[in-house]
């Protein structure tokens, strides 16, 4: 390892390990010493093993104390690499300045396994135009790159350190896990490595296996049947009440099956448990704002683990030309994991939301928000005091217990046009919403509106259609303490991010 740039330490506050606040704590730290003890840590910063991943960790002080960390996918076309250089420089030295300390150097990780016909050597010959990129865009910023490695195919080597004894052209050997100083303390914190980024995703992409046919056959129903129902007043409030009675009754009949200690078996365990036409209107339905809303308050207790079991099932569900239906259950699945201190799993969940659809503000405001390691309670309190609300209405009015879902008055329905996937999302978009009565429509949790600046890739959007999704003509009105969630989330936190930790 070069001499010119420190050793890095880590404690379990100041190396940003997972579930923890941003900043330098005074508690014993760790010393890493060398590229080996470097590489090892990485995984114990994100929860994860970071596979297909560019990630700068910002170093402070004589010690290179860890401060803030971002991580991008790996661009696949080389054309993309100096621009994404660039950005990620000037995203991460920004952001430590605004947290109050400008780093006084980087530490690079490029981590890719190799593909078919490759080994670990040809992908790390491949990546060095990335690493030189990234090390001329930091050292434009006057930021020097103490080290930059590139794991692959569970070996390492530094494109920094020129000493063949240090460094051998080879690459060297990973440690095995669980047997460093860093995989001690993580485990005295309790902080375990949930993986591979590539595994965590796998859990909460569509399938690709030949039952999607059979889910596309009923996701094509469900919208034939849902959607004209949804765009009328009446038929809109009749389907989140349905949409929720049954998400619960999925949710208990999933909660019957304890979870599996295998995610593949457990995910294989909860499908078989969900009918593809159940999955079908759960999925449409949760397209309307204020059902995701209604369908958000399953955050805390036993019920979450069980919720959030679901939202990854029907997120795996959308498939095909459906795909950018999966926003609204990966959105819940992210807000579900970030309430229950999961924040690795709200970050990959999050960021494949915006995936699906770039223009989500519930998904961009969260994303946000957990990035900025902010406290979900302030929008757990949001939630809680909407149910509330419904409770006390629902009492007044009747005596009984809380209708699913918020009052509501659409526009007339346009006709048959606009079938398909496609046009369902559309459909649903352009929905006018309008209080009545003097009561606000957009009580629920994902009052959306224009959300803060997301990284390069996606556009602000309004923000105000059903889902919180694209739509220019869409309306949504705006009454004073009854901005919802994800105004509450909106209230939390900055009002800017650059790239954060997950794509």
């Amino acid at each position: 390892m070069p001499p010119a740039g420190p050793a890095g330490t880590s404690g379990s506050r100041g190396g940003g390990l997972p579930d923890r606040s941003a900043g330098f704590a005074d508690e014993p730290q760790i010393t890493l010493r060398c590229p080996a003890e470097l590489a090892d840590a990485l995984p114990y910063m994100f929860g994860f093993h970071p596979s297909d991943s560019v990630v700068l960790l910002a170093l402070h002080g004589e010690r290179g104390r860890f401060g803030g960390r971002l991580r991008l996918g790996i661009p696949h076309s080389p054309r993309e690499w100096a621009p994404v250089a660039e950005q990620l420089a000037e995203c991460l030295v920004e952001g430590s300045e605004r947290r109050g300390a400008r780093p006084d150097g980087i530490v690079v990780f490029l981590c890719q396994d190799p593909a078919d016909g490759e080994d670990g050597r040809r992908v790390m010959e491949r990546l060095r135009p990335l690493a030189q990129k990234l090390r001329t865009a930091c050292g434009a910023l006057d930021v020097p790159v103490y080290e930059a490695l590139c794991i692959s195919g569970g070996r390492f080597w530094s494109y920094c350190c020129p000493d063949s004894d240090c460094c051998p052209p080879e690459g060297s050997e990973l440690a095995p896990p669980g047997t460093s100083v860093m995989a001690a303390a993580a485990a005295y914190a309790g902080i375990h490595v949930r993986g591979s980024l590539r595994d965590m995703e796998a859990r909460l992409k569509p399938w690709s296996t030949a039952t999607a046919a059979d889910q596309t056959r009923a996701l094509d129903a469900a919208s034939a049947a849902l959607v004209h129902r949804m765009i009328g007043t009446q038929g809109c409030e009749q389907v989140r009440d349905e949409t929720i009675r049954l998400a619960g009754a999925v949710i208990d009949r999933l909660g019957a099956l304890p979870a599996l200690v295998d995610p593949v078996a457990a995910d294989a365990a909860d499908d078989a448990l969900i009918t593809h036409e159940e999955a079908a209107v759960l999925i449409v339905g949760l397209q309307d704002r204020l059902t995701r809303d209604r369908a958000a308050e399953w955050m805390e207790g036993p019920e979450a683990e069980r919720a959030l079991r679901l939202w990854r099932a029907l997120a795996r569900r959308c498939v095909g030309a459906y795909s950018e239906h999966a926003a609204a259950p990966l959105t819940l699945a992210g807000w579900v994991a970030w309430s229950t201190g999961d924040e690795p799993s709200a970050r990959v969940a999050l960021g494949l939301a915006l995936e699906a659809d770039t223009e989500y503000v519930f998904a961009r405001l969260l994303h946000q928000a957990c990035n900025e390691q902010l406290d979900p309670e302030s929008l757990r309190q949001c939630l809680r005091a909407e149910r509330e609300r419904r409770t006390a209405a629902a009492r007044e009015a009747t005596g009984t217990a809380a209708r699913p879902g918020t009052r509501a008055v659409a526009a007339r329905a346009t006709g048959s046009r606009g079938a398909g996937p496609r046009g369902t999302r559309r459909r649903l978009r352009l929905r006018r919403v309008r209080p009545a009565d003097g009561a606000s429509a957009g009580s629920g949790a994902g009052a959306d509106g224009a959300g803060p600046k997301v990284p390069q890739g996606t556009r602000p959007g309004t923000g105000a259609g059903l889902g919180g999704s694209r739509g220019r003509t869409a309306r949504r009105p705006q009454v004073p303490g009854r901005g919802g969630a994800a105004d509450a989330v909106r209230r939390g936190g900055p009002a800017e991010t650059g790239p954060g930790s997950t794509r």
